[in-house]
């Protein structure tokens, strides 16, 4: 067996490692040398400084080196599954790049496996023959820590977090694709997928060197592993994501797209929109723009087509007939897509009777507070009810409803409709789908795995301003569009909105009971919202509550506009 077909891969991700990480690549590689074939695969997670340059240079003087780039910095658990996809050994290690824990526990880690024929074998803090020096505030989180997964997910083990794991190549190619989080809670997801699909995991023992860093106590970074590893559990548990998840098959050629952005101007949502699509983990694309006006953009993989003033629908339109691809990928230009956006999409597309994708476009994390309070909103489910999976990771299904911020077609299919409608916006999507399931009847699957950022409304006016655009469309829609638009959950808030609005002239019934009653739902209904509102920031917590009730408000009372107006033509 050669380096081209190596035993072992050690995954290394590194974020501002540039003062260590060649020298530390060295060592792991001097210890294994001349044992059995190996291979370091080294990732940069987008790091600022001189870190990818150092692991160039490390793959450049040692040939068991591959260099992996992340442009932007995604998380540790998005470096290691790019890490992996790299990786060629039938057995996969992960180790942190900083060498707290050396290279040899790997070697502990293997022997273990040989001995016990174990699926995975993760270092252990807790295991009683490990040697280390652990701050005593850490020694605390963790036991905690190991308390509340063991209760959660039952798993065999006493510690999760240490930065050592050894796994033989196909547990990890079958739980991989299954994984959401990227940063805090990565471990604890991977390790609770393994053990739910029957893989068997057991621990060894470590050394860990502490150089100081690894017992930094930082009371936001245990917070936020606190509420991933809540997020875990309610997809394992509650939604049944992980059970949901349909493997893919990635096709032998993958089908040229031609990702479509209908704009009304260069803007630097635009810019960005286009810098994230330009670093997809796809190699056959386009990128065509449909501003009202031309304007400059040097890279070739970008075409600009001027139209003119025109609705979205119509840009849509021309830009799909302008379009190479064979898949149309629409995608707004206030949206940037993930990595795997494309990749992720296209093994659906495997399948014929797939007429359509779409995935959640999920608030961006650096958005400023009012549009976080937004993307809070809608991604709560006493507002979007049954349909928030369009704001938020959900477990994979048939849809034959979803909006164009993020929707990959077939460019056959809309030839065969025609495109979208042009005399509604917003809305005119809810036509496309229509077309697409019952007249053509394809399927539309929402794949959790083919996200998109979407920035929210910056200011509370602009979001009331939009929610009451969608209630009046949709009020209209429930007339013109049963088969998707007729249903109770759109009915919903303009209920809630009269009761609220209404409700206390029951206080001039005659029987006061009825009074009574309508305060007792009214202060139940604020309950719900309060408890949909949750943030220990009081501040975004009295906004999201506050945006909850008007967004109830506004929409509600523009669907009854939408059910009584007879015309809508825009």
């Amino acid at each position: 067996m050669s380096n081209a077909d190596p035993r072992l891969s050690i995954i290394l991700p590194a974020f501002k490692e540039g003062a260590h990480i060649f020298d530390n690549i060295g060592k792991v590689r001097a210890h294994f040398a001349g044992k059995f074939p190996f291979e370091v695969v080294a990732v940069d997670d987008g790091s600022p400084d001189n870190t990818f340059a150092e692991i160039e240079r490390a793959a450049r003087q040692w040939p068991e080196v591959r260099a992996v780039r992340l442009k932007h910095n995604a998380g540790k658990g998005e470096a290691l599954k790019r890490g992996f996809k790299a990786a060629r050994g039938e057995r996969v290690a992960f180790l942190d790049a900083d060498l707290d824990i050396p290279p040899s526990q790997v070697e502990v880690l293997m022997a273990e496996m040989d001995r016990t024929g174990a699926d995975v074998v993760i270092g252990s803090k807790r295991h009683p023959k490990s040697n280390i020096d652990y701050p005593w505030h850490r020694q605390i989180v963790s036991g905690v820590y190991y308390l509340l997964i063991k209760a959660m997910f039952g798993l065999p083990l006493r510690d999760t977090q240490t930065g050592v794991k050894l796994f033989k190549r196909a547990a990890l190619a079958d739980c991989f694709p299954r994984i959401l989080v990227k940063a805090f809670a990565f471990d604890i997801e991977l390790l609770a997928v393994l053990h739910a699909r029957g893989y068997s995991i057991m621990d060894a023992p470590v050394v860990i060197e502490f150089s100081g860093q690894f017992g930094m106590f930082r009371p936001r970074a245990v917070w936020q592993i606190f509420v991933e590893t809540m997020a875990v559990f309610y997809r394992m548990k509650l939604l049944r994501y992980y059970d949901s998840y349909q493997p893919k098959t990635a096709p032998e050629t993958p089908p040229r797209v031609s990702i479509v952005v209908a704009v009304k101007s260069d803007n630097p949502q635009l810019r960005q929109c286009i810098e994230h699509c330009l670093d997809l983990e796809y190699d056959d694309f386009e990128i065509v723009v449909l501003p009202d006006e031309p304007f400059a953009c040097a890279e070739p993989r970008v075409r600009i087509i001027p139209t003119g003033p025109m609705r979205p629908a119509e840009k849509r339109n021309l830009g799909f007939r302008e379009a190479t691809g064979s898949i149309i990928a629409f995608l707004d230009d206030d949206a940037y897509p993930d990595f795997h956006w494309l990749e992720e999409a296209a093994g659906n597309f495997t399948r014929p009777e797939v007429g359509a994708v779409g995935g959640p476009g999920v608030t961006p994390p650096d958005d400023p507070l009012m549009a976080q309070v937004s993307g809070r909103v809608y991604a709560a489910r006493i507002v979007s009810g049954h349909y928030r999976y369009r704001y938020v990771v959900d477990r994979m299904r048939e849809v034959d409803d979803f909006p164009s911020c993020n929707l990959i077609v077939r460019k056959e299919t809309l030839e065969k409709i025609g495109g979208f409608g042009t005399n509604f916006w917003p809305g005119e999507d809810t036509e496309l789908c229509l077309q697409i399931t019952k007249k053509l009847g394809q399927k539309i699957i929402y794949d959790p795995r083919v996200e998109v950022y979407h920035h929210r409304r910056p200011s509370l006016v602009r979001h009331i301003k939009q929610l009451a655009n969608y209630g009046l469309h949709r009020g209209y829609f429930a007339k013109k569009f049963p088969q998707t638009s007729l249903r109770l959950a759109y009915f919903a808030p303009s209920a809630l909105s009269l009761w609220l609005l209404l409700g206390w002239l029951t206080m001039l019934a005659a029987t006061p009971w009825i009074g009574w009653f309508w305060m007792a739902t009214a202060a139940g209904y604020l309950l719900l919202v309060a408890g949909s509102s949750f943030s220990t920031n009081p501040i975004l917590f009295f906004l999201t509550f506050a945006t909850i009730v008007a967004s109830h408000l506004a929409y509600g009372l523009n669907f009854i506009r939408g059910l009584l107006t007879p015309k809508m033509d825009h």
